[in-house]
């Protein structure tokens, strides 16, 4: 298992609860963590990405969490809002490894994040299953087209990270914790220890962690 001592990592997205944690737990460990957020980093401009690429120069690990939310019925998705989605999970993060993929030293590794939407998809969440169940696929493809670099994807369940804050929280989380094998949710923690496991491994690649508490199979 390879350690993250003077390892240098870029985190996309590290302005959620997960990215966060990942960037902290990785930096407790010895990496160098260049944490990116939109402001940072607009994933829609290649030029901007290509520029960013040239500015980290040589890296070790790529964690990209970007998301943009297109939720709602079908009948009333708006075009932009979809493209937009696309952009953020799938679009934005090939061209991140086009253009950092040169710049990986030995060993590197790339670290897409999926979502359990694509395995068990709800109405009103068509987007998200499809965005989610892409990036998998971009990952299984990008880890064959650039070995020996190593490209997986993480797709967490439900994950008390923040995102569900508001009424109605806490009775959301208990069913969904009754209903999951794990009978839990799960925590920043839960996701960033397997990333990290993801990264570090080396004989991973090409494939999705499931981290959700069994929860696609219930």
């Amino acid at each position: 298992m390879t350690t993250l001592q003077n390892k240098k990592m870029v985190v996309v997205g590290a302005g959620s609860g997960i990215g966060r944690r990942i960037a902290e737990d990785a930096t407790a460990q010895g990496a160098q963590v260049i944490s990116v957020g939109r402001p940072e980093l607009d994933l829609t401009d290649e030029a901007t990405i290509r520029a960013f690429a040239e500015r980290v120069g040589e890296l070790d690990y790529l964690v990209s969490l970007a998301a943009d939310h297109a939720n709602g019925p079908v009948t009333e998705l708006d075009r932009g809002a979809v493209h937009r989605a696309f952009d953020a999970k799938v679009i934005g993060p090939i061209l991140l490894a086009k253009h950092l993929a040169p710049h990986f030293r030995p060993d590197g590794a790339i670290l897409l994040f999926s979502g359990g939407a694509a395995w068990r998809p709800a109405p009103g969440r068509v987007v998200m299953a499809a965005t989610n169940a892409a990036a998998a696929a971009a990952a299984a493809a990008l880890a064959v087209e650039l070995a020996p670099l190593r490209v997986n994807a993480l797709a967490p369940g439900i994950v008390d990270s923040g995102i569900w804050d508001g009424p109605g929280k806490d009775s959301f989380l208990t069913a969904i914790a009754e209903r999951n094998p794990a009978r839990r949710v799960g925590t920043p923690a839960d996701i960033s220890a397997a990333a990290l496991l993801a990264l570090t491994n080396p004989f991973i690649t090409g494939t999705t962690l499931h981290v959700d508490g069994g929860g696609r199979l219930a």
